[in-house]
């Protein structure tokens, strides 16, 4: 059955806003699955019902559910229902490891299938001889790799190494989807210490469009940057591009944070006490 919109979710969108009329509906529908706490597959009223609810044309609701669908929110079967969607996934990409392990809260038996699109040596464009502080005319590993989660492209991989401190790569292991990190500790000696990243969201290339199943008008989140050895020597030079609406990115400066987990950051949002008086500047009284 599906859930009933509470009074206090009614009362918090009167239709009275000069909110447009689709927004007004995406937000109620985002603030009912808050208030009524449902989970991934719990089913949502039917358009018609959200119609009713909202005081609104099917015309609208259908475009709130449309931007919902597209913003990775909800999902539609048609002929049975809309449900909420699954939980995106919790990434730390400074964290170090397989990219299982920079996945947090991950369930058990989640598994990246890893597809091996490219192994070659070439030599490194202007930015990525920077990082590396080498020249230009010195030749380069680059890996190319496409993280996938049940049939559905995830993260495109991308990883340039020197070849004066990488002299051979397992091609084999690679592409059995084993960490790289861990095949240059092994082979030599050299361990992630420290990286230096960015963070950006962008509108992907076609590259990336064909290898991860998005289009131009879809949104990536494209993490550049390079690590370090223990003595501080740089050793890859990397690029990760994920599909933005899979993900929730968690940076934090603590081995051991305390404000909140991850799953916990849904909305920064306060329940009023009223309306006080607008001479009072606090709410407390003597």
């Amino acid at each position: 059955m599906s859930p009933r919109l509470s009074g206090s979710t009614v009362a918090k969108f009167d239709n009275s806003t000069r909110q447009l009329k689709y927004q007004h509906v995406y937000d109620l529908i985002l603030n009912l699955i808050e208030d009524e706490g449902l989970k991934p597959g719990d089913k949502l009223p039917s358009t018609s019902e959200l119609a009713e609810m909202s005081k609104v044309s099917v015309i609208s609701v259908r475009r709130a559910l449309d931007e919902l669908t597209y913003a990775g929110r909800i999902i539609r079967h048609q002929g049975v229902g809309t449900f909420v969607a699954p939980e995106r996934l919790v990434s730390e990409p400074t964290h170090s490891g397989t990219l299982l392990d920079t996945i947090l809260d991950s369930e058990p038996g989640l598994n990246f299938e890893t597809k091996l699109l490219s192994i070659q040596v070439g030599f490194p464009s202007a930015a990525h001889a920077k990082a590396l502080e080498i020249e230009t005319g010195q030749p380069v590993w680059e890996v190319v790799r496409l993280r996938s989660l049940e049939l559905k492209p995830k993260v495109l991989e991308q990883a340039v190494l020197p070849l004066s401190r990488v002299a051979s790569l397992d091609e084999k292991r690679l592409a059995a989807g084993e960490s790289l990190y861990r095949l240059l500790e092994e082979r030599f000696n050299l361990t992630d210490a420290f990286v230096e990243q960015t963070i950006k969201v962008d509108q992907p290339t076609q590259w990336e469009c064909t290898n991860l199943g998005v289009t131009t008008k879809d949104v990536v989140v494209r993490i550049r940057g390079v690590s370090f050895s223990e003595d501080g020597i740089p050793f890859d030079s990397y690029q990760q591009t994920y599909r933005a609406r899979d993900f929730v990115f968690y940076v934090t400066g603590s081995q051991h944070p305390t404000l909140l987990k991850p799953s916990e950051a849904r909305r920064w949002t306060i329940t009023p006490l009223g309306h006080p008086d607008e001479e009072k500047i606090s709410p407390l009284t003597n």
